[in-house]
């Protein structure tokens, strides 16, 4: 037995130690096209479109930390965009915040819920874990419906967007959406380094074989707890950065529908990949966007395009690419 664990960690420290020696070439020219096109955006497409499809694609990468990477799978994560977004906005309209103060606000408000959600949670395991997940988020829901500062059914209006450091005026589109592309480029390259840490690579281990892993001497519940923390900090950066950029937080953010959303672009760029949730996010955004005239079809549209997704990439429209090009996405 004994053998058998010393050969399973040592294998294990062998593939840590082969990922963190550096980013994968293709994986930098990603990363470089990514910012290029990122900073080109505003200039060929409304800002506050791509503002959106940021704001969203962060929030799908921190939901693929913890379900694709970690393996579980939460129906709430709402609870902590949403719940961001009211603190941020709330902290600029009454508190007057400066928006990096509102933002950092809305995340550690999410980080705490996180702690706290995460360390009940990660008691089940399976549909059980999903369900306890769904039923904080809804919680949180029914909160800031009744709560008096969320402005109920209206929510929290006329955000002000304030000044950057006091110094550089949000109002602008196109001043804010440098800010906003600085925030999620970082915090996409969080999520990166994560993933390919010794940490993240426990986190792959436990994902594949829990019991394994028991077995080897790891602390798995506090890995799972870390792990869901980091997911929810970041969902949290997502919605509070989303509250300044629309200067609006509404119940919509904290709808078990803004759950499902994540999950469907989640799925539909790629679970387990590190670029398929953007490519998810932009996907789902666009449609929303552009086809918003069609009112209800647009959900019908999404449904539709889930399912060929499901039927023709089951391992995600980047999850498929990589398999064909042989390289991880």
């Amino acid at each position: 037995m004994s053998v058998a664990t010393e050969s399973g960690s040592t294998n294990l420290a062998a593939a840590q130690d082969t990922h963190t020696v550096g980013m994968p070439t293709h994986h930098k020219v990603i990363f470089v096209a990514l910012l290029v096109a990122g900073l080109v955006a505003p200039y060929l497409l409304y800002p506050v479109f791509v503002m959106k499809v940021l704001c969203f694609a962060l929030f799908a990468c921190a939901f693929n930390l913890l379900l694709g990477f970690g393996g579980l799978l939460s129906f709430g994560h709402a609870a902590y965009f949403g719940s961001a977004a009211y603190v941020s906005a709330h902290a600029a309209k009454i508190w007057g915040f400066t928006p990096e103060l509102a933002i950092v606000s809305g995340t550690i408000c999410a980080a705490v819920l996180g702690l706290v959600f995460g360390s009940l949670a990660i008691r089940r395991q399976g549909i059980y874990f999903a369900m306890v997940t769904l039923a904080f988020a809804q919680m949180v829901f029914f909160f800031s419906l009744q709560a008096p500062f969320t402005g109920g059914e209206d929510g929290i209006q006329s955000v002000p967007r304030g000044a950057l450091f006091g110094l550089i005026d949000m109002y602008p589109d196109r001043n804010l959406y440098f800010v906003v592309l600085a925030i999620v480029f970082f915090g996409l390259l969080a999520i990166y380094r994560i993933i390919h840490s010794p940490f993240g690579q426990v986190l792959k281990g436990i994902r594949d074989n829990e019991a394994r892993m028991t077995s080897l001497g790891y602390r798995v519940n506090r890995y799972k707890l870390a792990v869901f923390v980091l997911s929810a900090t970041l969902a949290g950066l997502a919605g509070a950065t989303k509250a300044i950029v629309f200067q609006l937080a509404s119940l919509t953010d904290v709808y078990w529908t803004m759950s499902g959303e994540v999950v469907l672009m989640t799925l539909l760029g790629g679970m387990g990949t590190v670029f398929g949730p953007i490519v998810g996010a932009a996907i789902i955004v666009s449609l929303q966007n552009y086809l918003a005239t069609f009112g209800d079809w647009v959900t019908i549209t999404q449904g539709v395009i889930f399912v060929i997704a499901v039927m023709l990439f089951r391992e995600g429209i980047v999850g498929v690419i990589a398999k064909w090009i042989r390289k991880p996405l």
